[in-house]
């Protein structure tokens, strides 16, 4: 149980309990103040008493309240650390995107260097953070009227143990697809006076490819006329089962630039642990399939699969690595509620998952990828991260774009969540779909007008 005071630092300091295994069953209480130029935290674990002092200065409210949860989250992260005996890799740092906070200290005119070693992050993270940055020149950019768009294809083949994404089989879902195409095509001509400079259009899933052809067309068609200045466009192929020569046609005859092949591992056995319905050969497969239409590649793996060993992750990547795709990304296995493995486990259990992210980190370097988006979530096992690699030009506008929340995201279809920026992104306004495909199609209309009045 945790109690805080002030109470705003409640959501903030919970982050920072669920880093710790089984620290959401003690006793924590928490004081903040702030006084002579110090926040001062009070920290009680289990009848212990710490107390921590950080020097800070503040301009305004907003930037109090800021440095406020920082420091609290610091004061609670080293009191459970002394606690557990527990060290993360990236300490007290529970935000999504740690490249934000670096971004702000350099837009200062500071290293972030020593900020991040306050909060306690491992050093080979923090040159991670700088690979990162380095990784995203020439794409990084704020400029009034950028945007991106995103359609939203929630449909797959069979629904994975660890998804906890809104997508079901296809077989159940696919009498809505007439009219959840349609509901896009409304949603897509609406858009289109909406959006100033496009950079990238990213077809998502689920699994694109899960539809038949011709209504994969049918999306491609209506997308075409927003289309600008031959930008990157992304589909989300997915899983390998679901690819067939036509589809890579249609998305070729499209202007499409880049597909992914969502492999997720190359261990067959791991591949029926977590529910898919095809084999390594499979991957390998769609990747000679795919080849001729000189398609920009993304592959998917995910370190910390149920029952995958440390050499089965590593063989992995190296397989991964020599189909040579021009981006691949090293996602760490995550637990949300609705997943079918969060049901049946209460515990996230890392094994060796620090090694074979290390690994993947040796092994893609050497062979030529760099590192060149990063994000993180709750629940992640081990409090890891998810991190795009790619070889030299070929990083994805898409990804930068989202991940560093640079410009204006205009997404349609069922649980998409435009995104609009103000104040030069000081200011972030949200407009999201309804995750349930009935409930979306109701509703396509008045989502609509309602993001028109947004984006306008």
């Amino acid at each position: 149980m945790l109690t805080c005071e002030p109470e705003f630092l409640q959501p903030e300091l919970m982050d920072v309990v669920r880093l710790f295994e089984g620290a959401e069953d003690f006793s924590i209480a928490q004081s903040t103040a702030y006084a002579d130029g110090a926040f001062e935290n009070r920290v009680d674990v289990n009848g212990e008493v710490r107390t921590f002092s950080d020097e800070a200065a503040f301009s305004d409210e907003l930037q109090y309240k800021s440095l406020c949860k920082r420091y609290a989250k610091l004061a609670l992260y080293h009191a459970l650390s002394e606690e557990t005996g527990i060290a993360l890799p990236w300490g007290a740092l529970t935000g999504i995107r740690p490249t934000r906070l670096a971004y702000q200290e350099l837009e200062a005119g500071r290293d972030f260097a020593p900020l991040f070693s306050r909060m306690m992050v491992a050093p080979d993270n923090t040159e991670l953070v700088r690979r990162v940055i380095a990784g995203q020149r020439g794409i990084y950019e704020r400029r009034e009227g950028n945007c991106d768009l995103f359609v939203s294809l929630p449909f797959c083949p069979t629904k994975c143990e660890y998804c906890s994404f809104i997508t079901a089989p296809i077989a159940a879902t696919r009498k809505y697809l007439p009219d959840y195409l349609a509901a896009l095509g409304r949603e897509l001509a609406a858009a289109q006076p909406l959006i100033r400079t496009l950079r990238s259009v990213y077809v998502g899933g689920g699994t694109p490819f899960a539809l038949e052809a011709d209504e994969l067309e049918e999306v491609l068609r209506a997308i075409a006329p927003l289309r600008q200045n031959g930008c990157e466009y992304t589909v989300e192929a997915g899983r390998p089962d679901t690819f067939t020569r036509e589809k890579l046609e249609i998305c070729r005859d499209y202007g499409v630039t880049r597909i992914c092949i969502n492999a997720q591992s190359f261990s067959d056995a791991t591949l029926a642990r977590i529910g898919r319905k095809h084999t390594a050969q499979a991957v390998r497969d769609a990747f000679a399939l795919a080849a001729p239409y000189n398609f920009s590649v993304n592959c998917d793996l995910i370190a910390g699969l149920t029952g995958e060993t440390f050499g089965e992750f590593c063989a992995s990547v190296d397989e991964a690595i020599a189909l040579s795709p021009d981006n691949i990304t090293v996602h760490t296995l995550c637990l949300k509620k609705g997943a079918r493995l969060k049901e049946e486990t209460q515990r996230l259990g890392e094994g060796r998952l620090s090694e074979m992210i290390a690994y993947s980190r040796r092994a893609l370097t050497a062979a030529g990828y760099e590192p060149y988006y990063l994000y993180r979530q709750k629940y992640m096992a081990g409090a890891h991260e998810n991190v795009g690699w790619a070889k030299p030009g070929t990083a994805c506008v898409y990804n930068v774009d989202v991940m560093e929340e640079t410009c204006d995201n205009l997404a349609v279809g069922a649980n998409a969540v435009s995104k609009k920026l103000f104040e030069g992104g000081r200011r972030i306004e949200r407009h999201g779909s309804p995750k349930d495909i009935p409930t979306y199609l109701a509703k396509a209309d008045k989502l609509i007008s309602e993001r028109a009045a947004l984006f306008a």
